[in-house]
């Protein structure tokens, strides 16, 4: 009999294609699968349904029904698991408190960290669920190293839809314990297997690819202090006005109304204290050192000395070549081969060595 039948993976289960194919493989593998869904919508902000794909908001009712479906389906045991109070202390709490700072946070690393690969596991298992394994449907790998006897992150076969960015977080705890069924698959292959596995649905479905089911993040702001302010460029000339920092991020060029004989003007930095937005051209945008903070090492146990690798400041962003020297106070400073285009406090910056995550922190300054 193969061993792996008497092994048991909660899968986290969204309604979509990735995580129903998820369960799918895990089940041509032999092993016992049951679904998991986080119910994480509350509604704590008035979010009306716009039909707009998104992790938090009304139409999580909808998802989790399609998840439901499409488990009896697959024959499998399903749950939810309720995470409202948690996912709106960690992760929404903190999200409104990093933008009123001027920064711009990253909600899915954090959720991700503290409850999906997190509290979700530990309520699961509290209900009385036993299982060996946690499994999603995200684009990333798992590997064992001996010779380091570390717990390693890699990216994806398909790299156009590799999220390692946002798992760098994961402690060695949980990567011990994860299966990424798609890591080796692309994107069109998993579609491709839906229609063949009779769930053609799945492949034409939307798929969920922001935080929120709303155009604009105002809504998070309205019992907050958020006033109006001056824009200004990096001399401190009022260029005109704004109405609340929480509106801006940097290397934003979209709704700052002003124009220049420069040309457009870019956000490029934020003054909470001043309730100032700093803007300017292009170029000015360009950054070779920054300061990171909150850092969470995968591939070494600790980074001791000045390290070469490759790093992202946003998902999408091509890897830059740079030097990690460790700093003050668990801190490091991070030093580029060339420019980087509008790195922003509160965004993640990920650390690569070719194929593997050496680990990644939270960006705290621009130097």
């Amino acid at each position: 009999m193969n061993n792996k039948a008497q092994k048991t993976v909660l899968v986290g289960m969204s309604g979509g294609v990735d995580s129903t194919m998820t369960a799918l493989l895990l089940l041509k593998q032999g092993y016992e699968v049951i679904g998991a869904t986080m119910k994480i919508w509350d509604g704590r902000f008035e979010i009306k349904d716009q039909h707009k794909s998104g992790c938090y908001g009304p139409d999580e009712e909808k998802d989790t029904e399609a998840a439901q479906k499409f488990a009896k389906k697959l024959g499998i045991k399903h749950i939810v698991v309720d995470l409202k109070k948690e996912y709106s202390q960690n992760v929404l709490d903190n999200y409104i408190a990093t933008y009123l700072e001027g920064k711009t946070p990253n909600p899915c690393v954090r959720c991700n960290q503290k409850i999906k690969f997190g509290l979700l596991l530990e309520k699961a298992r509290l209900s009385g669920l036993d299982f060996d394994y946690f499994a999603t449907g995200h684009y990333a790998k798992v590997s064992y190293d001996k010779n380091k006897k570390r717990y390693l992150l890699k990216k994806a076969a398909d790299k156009t839809k590799d999220q390692s960015y946002f798992l760098y977080r994961l402690s060695q705890s949980q990567l011990s314990e994860l299966i990424f069924p798609l890591g080796s698959f692309t994107k069109e292959s998993i579609k491709q297997l839906a229609k063949d596995s009779g769930f053609s649905e799945l492949a034409q479905k939307e798929e969920s690819q922001d935080f929120f089911e709303c155009k604009s993040n105002s809504l998070f702001f309205r019992d907050k202090k958020v006033t109006s302010g001056n824009i200004v460029d990096k001399n401190g000339k009022v260029l005109g006005t704004h109405q609340g920092i929480t509106n801006f991020t940097i290397g934003q060029r979209k709704g700052i109304k002003i124009s220049s004989s420069q040309g457009p003007l870019y956000v490029a930095k934020i003054n909470a204290a001043k309730n100032e937005v700093v803007v300017g051209p292009k170029e000015d945008l360009f950054k070779t050192a920054l300061k990171v903070k909150d850092l969470n090492w995968i591939s070494v146990e600790k980074l001791e000395k000045p390290l070469a690798a490759s790093a992202k400041t946003r998902l999408h962003q091509e890897e830059i070549v740079c030097t990690v020297s460790p700093a003050e106070n668990e801190t490091a400073l991070v030093k580029f081969d060339k420019p980087v285009f509008s790195p922003t406090p509160g965004q993640s910056i990920v650390f690569y060595s070719r194929n593997t995550v050496i680990g990644g922190g939270v960006i705290a300054e621009i130097i």
